[in-house]
């Protein structure tokens, strides 16, 4: 047994992902055998650090060096570490950055070339810096969704990664180079001409001005008005969160406002089931890392889906004494899953969650609860909540009703929605139309 777990533990660290052990019974019950306590730098060894070899690096620099050429990076998660490489490259090459989700936390912060997320999720600035470029440099990114990368045979792609199986898996590649985002910069930064043309890096970081602008007005709340857009309730945590906070989000709609409105400053992190698209994961990660860091400050984005699917272990906080902040964003449905149904010509079906109070909730099992319902509470709820020494449930009742619009409108979810209205007014679910235009058109 004690083998199996190094094993499993090696490979959960070397790997970056995820080992399980399965133990059958019989031998549960069998005696433990005798085995040496395992040293720690052999059980979690340094990553490696992997140079390509100086005819990639020429080859990658020829890519780069086009005088005309408009080029893009696009930055994941193998991006961590390297932030001064990536301010380096972006002003030698005078190029855009886009992040993926799991790059966010790596790119975006004190990054003047970092121009957004793309993805269904993303910024439209991110969206349409990638979309027109001559080039793109993928770096540490595995990014799934091939509807936003260029079209076209004439652009070009070059991508790095440590892992050799993920270079094209995405989309086919010009130059692929393995090897570690932070070592290979280094050695390719002395081999890049500087550009002079910043036309490309200018137009898209007004771009992403314009659409940041546009993102925080929908986090503005209006007094006495009782809709609360869940834009708020992300924008106030992000403003009033420690400068070390730990972040965890739901998928879903949590994610989306993770995504949009939590601004990271290179200590804060942001967890989430990014892989994989599990639900329920935002409290349960943020068990685990106030457990692992007790002097952070560790807040839970929860959609109410996945709070009340785990909702007999909120009481864990108060077992373990671990004072997780845990927002509940109270809509009263499956909102990603209402939004995706409504997108494609359905009346929702099977979303509705009729919600208890969550703040009185967590007051009966000895929790502070709060519970906002008017914009103008938003602010002072949360402040105060985050100052609470000890547990803490934010019920946070927002409007059911929020799009959260993509980067760029196809013209089958134009389709998709405008089927779905025609079916809601001939359902007699008229109302729920006037609802959609309050919420997104007449804010």
């Amino acid at each position: 047994m004690p083998r199996v777990l190094d094993v499993a533990i090696r490979e959960a660290v070397g790997k970056r992902g995820v080992s399980v052990v399965v133990i059958p019974g019989d031998v549960a019950l069998q005696p433990a055998v005798d085995a040496s306590a395992p040293k720690a730098e052999g059980l979690l060894p340094r990553a490696p650090v992997v140079t390509p070899s100086p005819g990639d690096l020429d080859r990658l620099a020829a890519l780069l060096n086009g005088e005309d050429d408009r080029i893009t990076i696009l930055c994941g998660s193998g991006c961590q570490g390297a932030h001064h490489e990536l301010l380096a490259l972006g002003a030698r090459l005078k190029a855009p950055m886009v992040h993926a989700l799991r790059g966010k936390e790596h790119v975006e912060w004190e990054n003047p070339y970092d121009v957004g997320m793309t993805g269904l999720i993303g910024f439209s600035s991110g969206y349409y810096a990638m979309r027109d470029c001559d080039v793109l440099l993928m770096l540490g990114t595995d990014f799934p969704y091939r509807q936003f990368y260029p079209e076209g045979n004439a652009v070009r792609i070059a991508q790095v990664d440590l892992r050799p199986e993920n270079i094209g898996r995405r989309v086919p590649v010009d130059l692929g180079v393995v090897g570690d985002v932070r070592a290979t910069l280094t050695a390719l930064l002395p081999l890049l001409k500087q550009k002079r043309d910043g036309k490309h890096l200018s137009q898209a970081q007004q771009h992403y001005a314009k659409s940041r602008r546009e993102l925080d007005d929908l986090a503005k709340g209006t007094s006495g008005k009782r809709l609360i857009h869940p834009q708020q309730i992300a924008k106030a945590l992000s403003d009033q969160a420690a400068a070390d906070a730990i972040f965890t989000c739901d998928v879903g709609l949590p994610t989306v406002w993770a995504a949009r409105y939590l601004a990271m400053n290179g200590k804060r992190r942001l967890l989430g089931s990014f892989w994989h698209g599990s639900m329920a994961n935002a409290m349960a990660q943020a068990i685990g890392a106030q457990a692992v860091y007790p002097s952070r400050q560790v807040i839970s984005l929860s959609g109410d889906g996945g709070f009340t699917m785990l909702m007999g272990d909120f009481i864990s906080l108060t077992q373990l004494k671990l004072p997780v902040k845990v927002v509940v964003f109270n809509n009263g449905t499956l909102g990603f899953i209402e939004l995706e149904q409504k997108s494609t010509g359905f009346l929702e079906f099977g979303t509705e969650l009729n919600n208890p109070n969550f703040a009185a909730m967590a007051k009966a099992m000895g929790i502070y609860g709060v519970r906002l319902e008017d914009p103008a509470d938003v602010e002072p709820g949360i402040a105060a909540a985050l100052a609470h020494d000890g547990p803490v449930l934010i019920d946070a009742v927002v409007n059911r009703t929020e799009l959260a619009m993509p980067p760029s409108i196809t013209l089958e979810m134009a389709k998709g929605f405008t089927l779905y209205m025609v079916k809601a007014i001939m359902s007699g679910r008229g109302d729920e139309i006037i609802d959609l235009a309050k919420t997104n058109l007449w804010r």
